[in-house]
């Protein structure tokens, strides 16, 4: 029986390439490659990324018919809802009728909407409907980061209250109703995965039942790991950052400890920066560039890289970076890492601590303590023997093949629907010769 698949995520790749749209998109890949699969990817996008165009909200990314993007102008980023009930909603209630999956995979509600589930319920009531709980945003409306709107102060978790004191020109019964409304459509999915034990026992603790969530690991495709730099004094005193750079990765902290590194002189010392500043404020464009000038030459701005470009990449250092202040879930880049057999130096929290193991595959710091990861780098370059044993203890993580296996073992476990009518129609045409080109 050919299961089928609508993969749901908040943009494509192509257009923003964030860890959770990677994933999703290279999940779907993975499952349209399976001979007993269709699968149909639907991102959503504004007009950060592209223009409305007339007749249709629905775009393509690619030459792709598998592919489909759904432009989403009009959403309510503190309800999460999609407010345009005349455009967007009537089309994608025509693609879930044209395709009709078994499974609705949505890895993010931005831009779609909550209601996308209430939607998906009501055209294929005997749909499955699994999400993936890769961040924060049904719980915090401060961009789903847990983050106090002031300070760098990390927040445990939301109450009316609470949100408030973050937002004081929002109404706590508004931080109630936004709750409540999430909640009532999140009741309407069959079960949650969450990449890490930590964004669950936080979905949790805000009022989802642990039972309704699996902890599944993501995956990357298995290539093949990039060679090690060659350090003939036995010292390994290169690291790199890799990913987006805004306020919350940390990137602040990293230049700081490297302006001390710098000062001290360490031998060897190099950290190449790679990643794009999309959507930043000129604020935070303007301190780094300070910092970048103020720590050249030992530190260099390398620019945003393709994901065929991460082995080369990671060629280049001998140790990766992530030094993010907010509670990460499970950052691609630590797995990304561990593929090329780089360790990790990590901040004690959220899936960030979770993910890497401390003296066995990378090290821990103190998160936002620029002091505390100078001393830990400076541990890293020069500790005898101390690299050489962590790059033993990495273990590979889990292959995307692998992954999806487990991804197909959860949908079927849950029940599929025998649809006795053939879908018919475009959406359904381009996964059928998607099917056949896999």
């Amino acid at each position: 029986m050919t299961t089928r698949i609508l993969v749901v995520a908040h943009n494509h790749p192509a257009l923003h390439p964030g860890g959770t749209e990677i994933f999703a998109h290279d999940l779907f890949g993975e499952l349209r490659s399976r001979p007993d699969v269709k699968a149909l990817f639907l991102a959503a996008t504004d007009r950060n990324h592209r223009e409305q165009r007339p007749g249709t909200s629905f775009q393509t990314v690619s030459a792709d018919p598998d592919e489909v993007v759904v432009w989403s102008g009009h959403f309510d980023r503190f309800y999460m809802s999609q407010i345009d009930a005349y455009g967007v909603i009537p089309q994608l209630q025509g693609l879930l009728e044209e395709f009709r999956p078994d499974v609705v995979h949505i890895h993010h509600l931005l831009l779609l909407g909550v209601e996308f589930i209430a939607l998906v319920r009501r055209v294929l009531p005997k749909a499955r409907i699994v999400m993936t709980l890769h961040d924060y945003y049904a719980i915090c409306a401060h961009d789903g980061l847990m983050m106090r709107t002031t300070g760098r102060e990390r927040c445990t978790g939301a109450s009316p209250n609470r949100c408030h004191s973050c937002f004081p020109a929002i109404a706590p019964d508004k931080f109630l109703l936004r709750e409540r409304h999430i909640k009532t459509m999140l009741g309407q999915v069959d079960r949650f995965l969450a990449p890490s034990q930590f964004i669950k026992d936080r979905h949790v603790a805000w009022g989802l039942p642990a039972a309704s969530i699996d902890v599944v690991s993501n995956g990357r495709p298995d290539v093949p790991s990039a060679p090690h730099r060659p350090s003939p004094d036995g010292r390994r005193p290169v690291f790199g950052y890799f990913g987006n750079l805004n306020p919350w990765k940390g990137l602040v902290v990293l230049l700081n400890a490297a302006q001390q590194l710098r000062a001290d002189k360490l031998e060897g010392f190099a950290l190449r920066v790679h990643g794009g500043a999309p959507f930043q404020a000129q604020t935070f464009l303007d301190e780094i560039d300070t910092l970048l000038a103020d720590t050249a030459p030992q530190v260099r701005r390398l620019g945003p890289y393709q994901r065929g470009e991460i082995g080369a990449l990671m060629a280049d250092v001998d140790w990766v970076v992530v030094p993010s202040i907010w509670w990460e879930n499970a950052p691609l880049v630590i797995q990304e890492a561990f593929r090329h057999g780089r360790p990790v130096i990590v901040s004690d929290i959220g899936g960030m601590a979770e993910a890497v193991r401390h003296g066995v595959d990378g090290l821990h710091v103190r998160a936002d303590d620029p002091e505390a990861l100078a001393r830990v780098m400076r541990e890293a370059a020069d500790t005898p023997g101390l690299w050489s044993r962590l790059v033993a203890g990495i273990r590979p993580p889990p292959t995307i093949a692998a992954v999806a296996d487990r991804h197909l073992e959860i949908y079927r476990g849950l029940g599929l629907p025998a649809h006795n009518l053939e879908p018919s129609g475009p959406a359904a045409d381009s996964a059928d010769r998607g099917a056949q080109a896999a």
